[in-house]
């Protein structure tokens, strides 16, 4: 068994939150997250377009970076990026290989009571290959919540949390307030905590988090103004800060929503600089804002022979349905023929709500994973939440779904899952579908 197949195995152990095997593990790789400064962004929507943005901005600035994001879209080694290229098999599989070495000399000594989890197992590694790549900074996306999750083993020079929502209640609480009260476990003594667009209930709790731990909180409006357009379905945002002035710039990521994730971005950059003292400045964090590329956010892609179009987007929880049917609305997009497979521990109305209007048509289809909803129960829910006059077809295989969904000649929506979107969208590129 190859290392990267032996890191999938440990999928079947699903999620398990703490930081003490995280801790044990490290020691014994020689502590590789010490060796070099972190961003640490957690979220429930926006975490990752805030660590591309803010990763992008770093690399404009002229700074070796990595990135840590999760999950990856189709291969595992998305997860990790060197100077913002993912890396490649072999580095993976080293770091990887010495990570199960370490492992399984742990849990033989009785170090380890258990064997780590996938996401311990690939975050281990991927700290190991920032340190071994001397990078100047590396931007880490939170994987699950923040308090207990398998990241929070850093002491980033300065964080964020970019929006609260409901999701993953099963792990972080039925409410917002509990919800919040998690990702701020990310907040430490004495570091720069930015608190993106939150509500008054989620920001009372994040408050009362950071208070404790000592950290100093910047809420993203505080000092700021922004003045923000929407051409195209994408922002046009000029903002001023205490600290510096941006803009107009025009956001290469598409959607209202990614004003407030770049405002988020600014104020971190801005953060991280007052703390280390490296040189980023507004050039840079324009060119990042401008430049950065985040596949399967609002991502159209067309086919050049057959003018066929197709909008991926990751959503898979409410703010994320809505932020999608908001982008279609505003960039007046015709009426849809929606793709979809969608978790079965997910909110589904929440979800298919705020698409279904948007949908003449629903393909109804099962990403490849087990936890996915079955195609006819998921078709019976959309069939009742759905306009009267909505057709709706069950194709079980993503691919074929896809490809009935491009016979009607209007434009295609893959959403509801990072599990079906991923695939499918590299399928895609594969079959000639370039980037709009």
């Amino acid at each position: 068994m190859t290392p990267v197949e032996r890191l999938f195995a440990l999928e079947q152990f699903g999620i398990k939150l703490g930081l003490d095997a995280m801790r044990v593990l490290l020691a014994a790789l020689g502590n590789p997250h010490l060796a070099w400064p972190a961003l640490h962004i957690a979220g429930t929507n926006g975490k990752g377009s805030v660590s591309a943005m803010t990763e992008r901005a770093l690399r404009e600035a002229g700074l070796a970076t990595g990135r840590y994001t999760s999950p990856h879209l189709f291969r595992v080694e998305e997860r990790i990026a060197l100077d913002g290229r993912d890396i490649d098999t072999p580095t993976l599989s080293d770091a990887l290989a010495r990570v199960f070495t370490a492992v399984d000399r742990l849990v033989a000594e009785g170090a380890l009571a258990a064997m780590p989890t996938y996401f311990e197992v690939s975050t281990a590694a991927a700290f190991l290959i920032f340190a071994e790549a001397h990078v100047d900074v590396a931007v880490v996306e939170v994987g699950l919540g923040g308090r207990f999750d398998a990241t929070n083993v850093l002491t980033p020079v300065a964080g964020a949390i970019t929006t609260i929502d409901f999701d993953h209640e099963r792990h972080l609480g039925s409410t917002l307030a509990a919800i919040a009260a998690e990702k701020a476990g990310i907040a430490k003594p004495g570091v720069p905590l930015v608190v993106g667009e939150v509500g008054d209930e989620a920001w009372a709790a994040i408050d009362a988090s950071a208070r404790r731990a000592g950290a100093p909180v910047t809420r993203v409006h505080d000092g700021l103004t922004a003045e923000t357009a929407l051409v195209d379905g994408h922002a046009r945002l000029t903002v001023a800060t205490p600290a510096g002035y941006y803009g107009p710039v025009r956001l290469a990521l598409g959607g209202a929503h990614q004003a407030g994730n770049a405002l988020v971005a600014i104020r971190l950059l801005e953060a991280f600089a007052a703390a280390t003292g490296r040189h980023v400045d507004a050039r840079h964090i324009e060119a990042g804002l401008a430049t950065v590329q985040w596949p399967a956010r609002l991502e159209w892609l067309h086919h050049p022979g057959t003018g066929a179009r197709v909008l991926i987007d990751a959503a898979h929880n409410p703010a994320g349905a809505r932020a999608l049917a908001s982008y279609l609305s505003m960039a007046r997009v015709p009426p849809v023929t929606l793709v979809t497979s969608i978790m079965g521990d997910k909110d589904l109305p929440g979800v298919l709500g705020p698409l279904l209007p948007h949908a003449a048509r629903v393909v109804v289809t099962e990403a490849a994973t087990r936890r996915a909803m079955a195609a006819d129960v998921l078709a019976a829910a959309v069939t009742s939440l759905a306009p009267p006059d909505t057709a709706v077809a069950v194709v079980r295989d993503p691919a074929a779904a896809v490809a009935l969904a491009n016979t009607f000649g209007t434009p295609v929506v893959l959403a509801g899952s990072i599990y079906l979107v991923g695939p499918l969208r590299a399928a895609l590129v594969a079959g000639g579908f370039e980037p709009a």
